[in-house]
């Protein structure tokens, strides 16, 4: 299995910055995914008054979904990569939108916080201990503070499993390697195959001492393979993990 970690997967994600973009552009789906996930926070008031955390923000598509969903919010975005992150500042963003120079892992350890909800997308199947992200992520959010992941974790269907392996083969690593970037999008593959189930990876937040936990499926050729898992830090009234459909005004578009 063809997984990178840490300083290793830093390292690709920087060399396949320049065309990270434009491959993911490809997908169709992907930033209408990271939107409806990023609404999924429910913020009020468009986020007024609150300070928000995008957790991985790669080139900053992450970033931008939150934005959108919560403009009048503070939004301070970190990831591991110097080049994703060069990416990301060469694009247009109001002053309240800061970016940091940070792995998760060193977020606790920054300063940085209390927030009111964290964003992480595409990050927790990179992360060498995705148990000690998740408590580190408690500490940086404020009590009833809210936090959504979306991420490949597949349904365990093997229908879907066949369906990424084929995508993965057909499309994905050979585009990868005609920019040079093999080894990063090799990772990819095998590091969703690795990962957690979407039902795993609920019961993993519901151990971490999240509530509330409720996982939702995105729409189109995705349906099965990336989800979205909402959940809160601190009590809840609802206790335990749920699998939810998505909400139908949220097909419309």
């Amino acid at each position: 299995m063809n997984l990178l970690r840490d300083h290793d997967l830093a390292r690709a994600f920087d060399h396949a910055s320049h065309t990270y973009d434009r491959l993911t552009s490809l997908n169709p789906g992907y930033r209408t995914g990271l939107r409806r996930s990023a609404r999924r926070l429910r913020l009020p008031d468009e986020g007024a008054g609150l300070h928000l955390l995008d957790l991985g923000c790669g080139t900053g598509a992450s970033t931008r979904a939150l934005l959108e969903a919560a403009p009048r919010a503070r939004i301070t975005a970190v990831d591991a990569s110097a080049g994703m992150l060069r990416r990301a500042l060469a694009k247009p963003w109001p002053a309240r939108v800061s970016f940091l120079h940070l792995t998760a892992e060193e977020v606790a350890s920054a300063g940085e916080g209390p927030f009111d909800a964290v964003f992480a997308a595409y990050l927790f199947r990179n992360v060498t201990d995705p148990d000690a992200v998740l408590g580190s992520v408690r500490t940086l959010l404020r009590p009833g503070g809210r936090l959504t992941v979306h991420e490949y974790s597949l349904s365990g269907s093997r229908v879907h499993e066949a369906l990424w392996t084929a995508v993965c083969r057909g499309l994905v690593v050979p585009l990868g390697t005609l920019t040079g970037d093999r080894a990063l999008y090799r990772h990819l593959r095998h590091s969703v195959a690795a990962f957690d189930t979407a039902s795993a990876f609920a019961a993993r937040l519901d151990r971490a001492g999240f509530t509330g936990v409720r996982v939702a499926p995105v729409a189109g050729w995705q349906k099965g393979i990336v989800h979205t898992f909402l959940a809160r830090n601190g009590p809840s009234p609802a206790s335990g993990v749920t699998t939810t459909p998505t909400p139908a005004r949220e097909h419309a578009q």
